[in-house]
């Protein structure tokens, strides 16, 4: 039995000891912030600003794979932290700051889109889970994706 518990404990303590992914990214459970639980805030908190919400690259060719930057800045109190960016599909990918961003600070996200089998009006977006209220925000892009 005490072979049993003391096996219970260990498995408990590996899981429990990393706050990164394979890929060395913050876990989305770093985000989980026990002050925001109750949807209030507690004490000095983050909040991210974007210039825009919204790119929109126009007409594009089918097969074009284009980019885009969201520039941001913390206008928080705390240090801003993005525990995870994931599109829309799998056309649509986010490339993001994983270390914190201090309170005035600017970032960037890049969003790659890829066209290839997309034709006609397209809106993607990317969903951001954040460590701020609320803890998810969404950006988007669009693209009239004209036959070849």
């Amino acid at each position: 039995m005490k072979q049993f518990l003391a096996l219970c404990i260990s498995l408990v303590i590996i899981s429990c000891s990393s706050n990164s992914n394979q890929d060395g990214l913050l876990n989305t459970d770093v985000v989980n912030n026990p002050s925001t639980a109750n949807g209030k805030a507690n004490g000095p908190m983050p909040d991210v600003k974007f210039e825009k919400e919204t790119h929109d690259f126009g007409d594009i060719k089918s097969g074009d794979k284009v980019t885009c930057e969201f520039k941001f800045t913390n206008t928080g109190k705390a240090d801003l932290i993005i525990g995870n960016a994931r599109g829309s599909c799998g056309c649509t990918v986010p490339d993001y700051p994983t270390e914190p961003i201090s309170p005035g600070e600017d970032g960037v996200i890049k969003v790659a889109f890829n066209s290839s089998g997309k034709s006609g009006f397209q809106t993607k977006t990317v969903t951001l889970v954040t460590n701020c209220i609320p803890a998810t925000k969404v950006i988007s892009i669009k693209a009239n994706v004209l036959a070849e």
